[in-house]
């Protein structure tokens, strides 16, 4: 049985990658940061207590034989200090790929986003379109693409691969589903930004087909040192998802829309985004790097991730709710 070391495990799209690897037959070591998911043990996943960013720890992590990584362990937020960043979704980047090499990982499998083509309108475009968005400031972004120039310099293609989720939604959701919930509960208007007026599209990738192309990242030969998006196919625009969250958790409640221009946003969302500068979280939507998100249109094509499915012997999971 080959085993897989999946870290970040204690998070959301961690525990599902835990969960799903071991449910497919493999022998599954997840590393936690604060806590560990107790229905781990019915899977038999051994988790390891460790903080990625101590380089000391991870010989820890290969005392036996790991055949693949799949690396989610990350600082995943809009706002916070760059030096925060740059040690957990940077540096331990390198130090784990390294080990991982080291010790004779088939793949090293990296999580990244698909914020590193930027925050801007698309129209369709796939990866072979696609550039990282080299002004990219925002620190989230900037070490996701240090990391993947980093791998694609230093890792034999073969050896490694990255996969580029959109808005991860589905089981256990701790990040954009509870914000969501929390802003329609609070706001007595939904506020749409910019030209699109909620017409644009929120691009979503349900968790299970994150798990799923991780899958075929590992796996398949032509994904070695490809990266690829992962993209919900149905087309949902913000308004509908707006509603769609108030008909599942808001009991179906009416929401009132208003749009407003860019400028007249801008500045409430510079404020947030300087008060918030030291925090984990921002004290108050929108920061600047959540306005650019939503109101942009974010529609890329997933060719490739259903290329990689296919081959994989895997299908796009489709959420019917």
């Amino acid at each position: 049985m080959e085993t897989v070391l999946v870290t970040g495990a204690g998070g959301y799209i961690g525990s599902n990658a835990a969960e799903y690897f071991a449910a497919h037959g493999y022998r599954v070591v997840g590393t936690v940061h604060r806590r560990v998911c107790e229905r781990f043990s019915n899977l038999g996943v051994k988790t390891l207590a460790l903080d990625m960013t101590d380089e000391t720890a991870l010989p820890k992590l290969f005392e036996e034989r790991i055949d693949y990584v799949i690396h989610i362990a990350a600082r995943a937020s809009d706002v916070g200090r760059d030096e925060w960043f740059r040690a957990a979704n940077f540096d331990a980047v390198k130090n784990l790929a390294s080990a991982a090499m080291v010790h004779g990982v088939k793949r090293f499998v990296y999580l990244s986003t698909s914020d590193v083509y930027g925050l801007h309108d698309f129209h369709g475009e796939d990866e072979d379109a696609l550039a990282f968005d080299e002004a990219a400031d925002n620190p989230y972004p900037k070490y996701k693409i240090l990391s993947e120039k980093w791998l694609a310099a230093n890792l034999p293609p073969e050896r490694f691969s990255c996969v580029r989720p959109c808005v991860v939604y589905g089981r256990g959701d701790t990040s954009i589903t509870p914000r969501t919930v929390a802003y329609l509960e609070t706001s007595p208007l939904v506020f749409h930004f910019g030209k699109w007026k909620g017409r644009n599209r929120w691009p979503l990738a349900h968790v299970e087909n994150v798990c799923r192309v991780l899958h075929a990242a590992m796996v398949l030969d032509e994904a070695g040192g490809k990266g690829a998006l992962v993209l919900d196919s149905r087309r949902t625009t913000l308004a509908e998802y707006y509603r769609a969250i108030a008909d599942v958790y808001l009991g179906g409640k009416r929401l009132r829309e208003c749009s407003l221009p860019m400028w007249a946003i801008r500045p409430v969302a510079w404020l947030s985004t300087m008060l918030s500068r030291r925090r984990e979280k921002p004290l108050f939507d929108p920061t600047l790097y959540a306005l650019d998100t939503v109101a942009h249109d974010l529609d890329f094509s997933n060719r490739r991730m259903l290329s990689w499915l296919a081959s994989a012997g895997l299908e796009e999971y489709i959420d019917l709710q």
